[in-house]
């Protein structure tokens, strides 16, 4: 695959955090962040960042919503990327808010802003073609795409392609791997018969692999595949893919 830069190299980004990376996985956060200083990018981490929206979107709370995302808008002003270890929030911002501000007066801004955000492995691939050395121990792991990362960011195989650089490194085909894990945010609460059944086929997927190791781009399906894992007794455990390659890359030396 050709992982020729699309876009100029930027000097500065803004990273956007998330929610669920900082009161779950605040690791995965620290990571990506370092993964793009170790590139040679100056990180800037807004401090009066919040929520995406997408849970007020999601809910039908578009005002909520709108509120929410127009202070992001503006507190991620300049023009810098703005890249997020999240395809699901980084959808919302892209792909979302330009229709919720859409006959506004907000709106070129809000595009301007969408133009701007990037899913993490998209921009260090497509962006700044990262290139890895593996320095950690054998392992084999497999891969669980989320559907936002796929189906609104357009991210498939930039994630695979980092993986494959570690030569340490065995990458299972994960069974099935398109489909949904189940969580889904407020889809996971309203439906959890549903969502309880999607997990569990996807932790079944898992075992086929026998992989140690179940890698992602998204915390919010870590931590739905993560909790049904160990209520299972499964041994594979979950971990955010920008933990996983500063690990394999950089913690040991």
């Amino acid at each position: 695959m050709d992982h020729t830069p699309a876009h100029s190299r930027p000097k500065k980004v803004y990273f956007f955090g998330t929610c669920v990376v900082d009161l779950f996985f605040p690791g995965a956060g620290l990571a990506g962040i370092k993964l793009l200083q170790a590139a040679g990018i100056d990180v800037i981490f807004p401090q009066g960042q919040s929520c995406c929206g997408q849970p007020a979107y999601n809910s039908g709370f578009l005002d909520e919503a709108r509120t929410v995302a127009w202070s992001q808008i503006k507190l991620f002003s300049k023009d810098y990327p703005v890249v997020l270890p999240s395809g699901s929030c980084a959808g919302m911002m892209k792909k979302h808010y330009p229709t919720l501000f859409r006959g506004r007066a907000e709106q070129a801004e809000a595009e301007d802003f969408a133009a701007r955000v990037y899913e993490l492995t998209q921009f260090l691939v497509d962006v700044l073609d990262l290139k890895l050395v593996d320095l950690g121990d054998p392992i084999k792991i497999t891969w669980h795409p989320s559907c936002h990362a796929m189906r609104e960011m357009g991210v498939g195989e930039q994630p695979k392609s980092l993986l494959r650089q570690l030569s340490q490194v065995e990458l299972i085909d994960l069974p099935r791997e398109r489909e949904c894990c189940g969580f889904g945010g407020t889809f996971a609460v309203r439906q959890p018969e549903v969502s309880g059944a999607m997990v569990t086929d996807k932790i079944d997927a898992i075992a086929q692999t026998g992989a140690e190791t179940v890698v992602s781009g998204d915390c919010g399906c870590l931590l739905n595949i993560g909790g049904a894992l160990e209520k299972a007794g499964r041994p594979a455990r979950p971990k955010h893919i920008a933990e996983f390659l500063w690990e394999r890359t950089h913690a040991r030396r």
